[in-house]
């Protein structure tokens, strides 16, 4: 990969993981110095991450990552409520069986592994399961992104015991490698309109309203 791509790689999973917090104002010369580059490949990185709406570009002010809204939590959740169902359903439509066999290993949660990382691998190897490259990738740059409302969510999930989020995958892999279309993205849709929940409860405490 070239340079600028690596900076942008880091900078975004920085910005999904609330390294850089929601808010944070950034500098290139101090991010420069962090990211130990030159500031034009900081310059493309935050450019690009202000297509994605995680970061706002402001002239002769520098930049700031962007706050986490209620409109935009909401939106992406829709946004997901929409696309990993139809994920879903390519996959039982055209995945082979050893496909699907494979998501068997998301039926434990490893130990040692954050909740945030399994859930994540779990949704994008759901939607990679589709075979559809083009709406695989948006599917997991949205979950992706998800990973970020739960980390600043955490009072959302804190004490909750992540065995019942587990057992939900397992019923959801049960569904698909039976090939059940209606039953599996009935509660892929009710999974996520929790996760969804969790969410903005938490967020509605704290968010910026628009």
């Amino acid at each position: 990969m070239l340079l600028r791509d690596n900076v942008y790689e880091l900078i975004r999973s920085d910005i999904l993981a609330c390294v850089l917090a929601p808010g944070e104002q950034l500098r290139e010369q101090d991010m420069a110095a962090q990211y130990e580059t030159s500031r034009q490949p900081i310059r493309d990185a935050l450019l690009r991450l202000e297509r994605e709406h995680l970061v706002t570009v402001a002239p002769r002010q520098g930049y700031q990552v962007n706050p986490i809204s209620l409109a935009d939590a909401q939106d992406l959740f829709r946004f997901r409520l929409a696309l990993e169902p139809a994920c879903a359903t390519e996959a039982i439509e055209r995945a082979d069986d050893a496909t699907l066999a494979d998501l068997d290993r998301y039926r434990t949660l490893p130990k040692g592994q954050a909740f945030t990382e399994y859930n994540r691998e779990f949704h994008s190897s759901m939607a990679r399961a589709s075979g559809n490259n083009r709406m695989s990738i948006v599917a997991c740059d949205l979950i992706a992104q998800a990973d970020r409302l739960v980390r600043v969510s955490v009072d959302a999930i804190k004490g909750r015991d992540p065995a019942a989020l587990v057992a939900e995958h397992c019923a959801i892999i049960d569904l698909l490698q039976r090939r059940d279309v209606r039953a599996t993205r009935k509660l892929l849709k009710a999974h996520i309109s929790q996760a969804e929940k969790r969410v903005i409860t938490a967020l509605s405490r704290s968010a910026i309203r628009s």
